[in-house]
């Protein structure tokens, strides 16, 4: 007998996958590809939109006719900050630009001049000035600097919703999508910022539906729920939204380190802005503040000068243990060494010279003064709010110095780590099921493991 399935695809920067959950949210199939990019017309390398769409359909197509799998519904998880543009025949008008693409400056000092002051504008939209990265800004460049591509959108879907389109052919937008700094929304009024009207780019925007909405499709004879798709990071946080009873704070880590906060009611301050804080967004339209740091990229660039000032492999740091004397005799005589070659952070305003007896001790100071970071960007986050759970996910969750130098800097507050590999393709199944989560989903999901600290006191 078929097995009743929920498919998702999760459609990353590098890797595209496609996974079968059974009704408990088990794995039972997953398949993936990479794509080789292709460039734009300015010669940017961007993502093979066509072959996108030919792996989905081929793909979705091949396990409709497996008679091993029911499939019920689908739905799709993507990256953000990514808009594609259809005319008024569904055709792509453009290339689906990469984020990564610089816009000149002209305009984005332009578009600052208009609508300012930037410090204003970045706090009411949840955002920093990071030209495409602010998907928003995308379609002021290209009504002003590509007119005539301009003139033949009928309608700009992020892309999680583009995908839904690919099988339903109606197009919507929706609140996590537009929340994940696009430059878009004003978090203050709860609707599109003042300059989205202005200039009549509201007109291109379908209409807002809710992030668990469905539809009904018949896709090859069956009957399935076509999810609208959601974007990943608010999708992988969803998980522990659903299963958790008290406030929390999850720390999503890899190369970068981001803070998200979903239980704050505060609108972001100057100061906030300033520190690279920045909204995502709920399901239900509710920011979610974050701070990101780009620890995992400073810390894999710190490791290599380890590894050469040592004579070590790149991966000798795997092989260093938490040593409590060792954290003991340099916190006693705590002074700075490191200088930051990636964080958007203030550089220690005095660094000593760099002078260890070995790798192990190198490596604990390294550690130390990245957690003192880490957990600076942390209590942004938190704010005003009373949090003493934090969840940890992604790279960061394995290593053991960090977990325990955070515990140390963070006494008080309950740790514990989750691998969710799985979360944001977890997250686009759970969206569009009618269940509920309990507190036993993490762990039986997610190997939820509570951080028991080596030193106490």
């Amino acid at each position: 007998m078929a097995k009743e399935v929920i498919a998702i695809f999760d459609i990353g920067k590098t890797n595209k996958k496609f996974f079968l959950f059974d009704l408990d949210f088990k794995e039972v199939h997953r398949d993936y590809t990479y794509l080789e990019p292709i460039e734009d017309e300015d010669g940017h390398p961007t993502e093979n939109l066509t072959e996108l769409q030919h792996w989905i359909k081929s793909t979705f197509h091949n396990i409709l006719e497996s008679k091993d799998y029911n499939v019920s519904a689908v739905n799709f998880s993507s990256y953000g900050a990514s808009l594609v543009h259809l005319d008024d025949m569904g055709n792509v008008v453009t290339p689906l630009y990469n984020y990564t693409k610089p816009i000149p400056e002209k305009i984005i000092a332009k578009f600052y001049e208009q609508y300012g002051p930037e410090i204003k504008f970045c706090r009411e939209t949840g955002t920093t000035r990071e030209g495409m990265l602010n998907s928003g800004i995308q379609l002021y460049w290209l009504k002003h600097e590509k007119p005539k591509f301009y003139a033949r959108i009928k309608h700009s879907l992020h892309l999680p919703q583009y995908l839904s389109y690919l099988f339903t052919g109606i197009p919507v937008s929706e609140y996590t999508s537009i929340g994940c700094h696009t430059a878009l929304w004003n978090y203050e009024k709860q609707d599109y910022h003042d300059w989205v009207y202005q200039e009549e780019i509201h007109k291109v925007l379908p209409s807002i539906m809710d992030t668990g909405t469905s539809i009904n499709a018949n896709l090859m004879g069956h009957q399935i729920k076509v999810g609208i798709g959601i974007h990943d990071s608010s999708s992988a946080l969803l998980p522990y939204i659903r299963s958790i009873d008290k406030k929390f704070l999850l720390l999503s880590t890899g190369t970068w380190s981001i803070s998200l906060n979903p239980f704050s009611k505060e609108v972001l301050t100057d100061e906030d802005t300033n520190s690279n804080c920045i909204n995502y967004m709920r399901i239900n339209g509710e920011p979610v503040k974050s701070a990101r740091l780009f620890l995992g990229n400073e810390y894999n660039g710190k490791i290599k000068e380890l590894a050469k000032l040592f004579n070590v492999s790149e991966d000798h740091h795997k092989s260093v243990y938490f040593n409590p004397e060792l954290y003991q005799k340099l916190k006693d005589h705590f002074s700075h060494t490191f200088e930051w070659t990636s964080l958007d952070v203030e550089q220690p305003r005095t660094l000593t010279t760099m002078e260890f007896n070995s790798y192990e001790e190198a490596y604990h100071q390294l550690m130390m003064e990245l957690v003192e970071l880490q957990v600076d960007s942390i209590k942004r986050a938190i704010g005003k709010d009373d949090i003493d759970q934090l969840y940890i996910d992604g790279g960061f969750a394995n290593n053991k110095i960090f977990l325990e130098l955070l515990a140390l800097r963070l006494e008080g507050m309950e740790i514990k780590t989750t691998d969710a590999s799985l979360g944001s393709a977890l997250g686009a199944a759970i969206v569009i099921s009618d269940v509920k989560l309990d507190q036993k989903f993490l762990t039986k999901n997610y190997d939820l493991k509570k951080h028991r600290p080596l030193i106490t006191n």
